[in-house]
């Protein structure tokens, strides 16, 4: 069985604290709520930085999936200026981190290109899984 839950967010930089409380409601229960809130903060807040979802008029999705064993977060942008992917970056540099981070705490990652965005996502396996 696998259960959904999603929510639209104005593309606005407040809204990232919105979409963690989002997130950390739903896996208050589940486990790895923690884990789960960092992953979205960072995909949401790249969303707003870098895509068209922080322009004027502009919002952004997160997809809350739950499977057997484990839970996929899932933020959809509306795209522009490329494909979401790892930086290398110095010790000195202040950001550039974000995707490393949800790599660590994820089983899985990836994205995926739509024909007005993208999407990114991560799998978190569920604690004592």
């Amino acid at each position: 069985m696998f259960t959904k839950w999603c929510r639209a967010f104005p593309g606005l930089p407040d809204q990232v604290a919105e979409a963690r409380h989002f997130v950390a409601a739903l896996l208050q229960e589940w486990g790895r709520a923690d884990d789960g809130v960092l992953v979205v903060g960072e995909l949401a807040a790249n969303a707003v930085r870098h895509t068209l979802s922080g322009k004027a008029g502009g919002w952004f999705l997160v997809i809350v999936g739950f499977g057997t064993g484990f839970v996929r977060i899932e933020v959809i942008d509306q795209g522009g200026g490329g494909v979401p992917a790892m930086r290398d970056v110095t010790s000195l540099e202040e950001g550039g981190r974000g995707l490393a981070l949800v790599a660590a705490c994820a089983k899985d990652w990836g994205t995926k290109t739509l024909p007005k965005g993208s999407s990114v996502w991560a799998d978190l396996v569920r604690e004592g899984a």
